[in-house]
């Protein structure tokens, strides 16, 4: 059984309340899972200890028996310390396309020879 440490979402509409769950891969994501782990609340503040809570013996034990956490997860435990921090490569999605440094480029010339 291929197993998943992952979010669950619960909460309403534009009020996310997630739950951190060890469940089997196949599983939907808000659908059946095998133990509660602990709570994600995004709409607190970043530096508030109540946004993300887990109960680190019991994820140990599931890392332990190969359970696999999702990206968000994965930071999560980084951030605990639990996990060694994981170079991700960020694949030029955040390098602007070719009009745009072209745009740039003629923006600074026009600049320059403003001066």
């Amino acid at each position: 059984m291929a197993m998943k440490i992952r979010l669950a979402r619960g909460g309403s509409n534009k009020r996310p309340f997630y739950s951190i769950v060890a469940s089997d891969s196949r599983m939907p994501r808000d659908g059946r899972f095998i133990e509660k782990l602990g709570t994600y609340n995004p709409l607190l503040a970043k530096d508030s200890e109540d946004r993300v809570k887990m109960n680190m013996e019991r994820v140990q034990y599931w890392l332990s028996q190969g359970a696999q956490p999702t990206d968000r997860v994965a930071r999560f435990l980084e951030a605990a310390g639990v996990r060694a921090k994981a170079t991700r490569a960020n694949m030029k999605k955040a390098e602007p396309g070719d009009k745009a440094k072209k745009r740039a480029e003629e923006k600074a010339a026009k600049a320059a020879s403003a001066e």
